[in-house]
């Protein structure tokens, strides 16, 4: 077994050393998930969504449902500005 050490930031931020980024196989952007054992341990693992319930609230909520029709137009705005500021 390994140990790698890290520092806990005045934020209550931890830096996950390359190491274990590398052994978990994840990078900028990504989800981990701290895993609390009945044990007392602490795991670190990459979540896994094998269901679209499994999905539920992952990306928040609206304040009022939308039409498809508004979800697409905003879409189209939100990439046409992507496209503009990538100019």
């Amino acid at each position: 077994m390994q140990e790698i050490v890290s520092t806990i930031t005045s934020k209550g931020q931890v830096t996950i050393p390359v190491a274990v980024r590398r052994h978990l196989g994840v990078g900028v952007n990504d989800k981990v998930t701290f895993v609390l054992d009945e044990n007392g341990e602490v795991r670190l693992r990459v979540p896994h969504y094998p269901t679209i319930e499994s999905l539920r609230g992952i990306a928040g909520s609206l304040a009022a449902p939308r039409s498809w029709q508004e979800t697409e137009e905003t879409a189209q705005d939100e990439h046409a500005q992507d496209v503009a500021s990538s100019l």
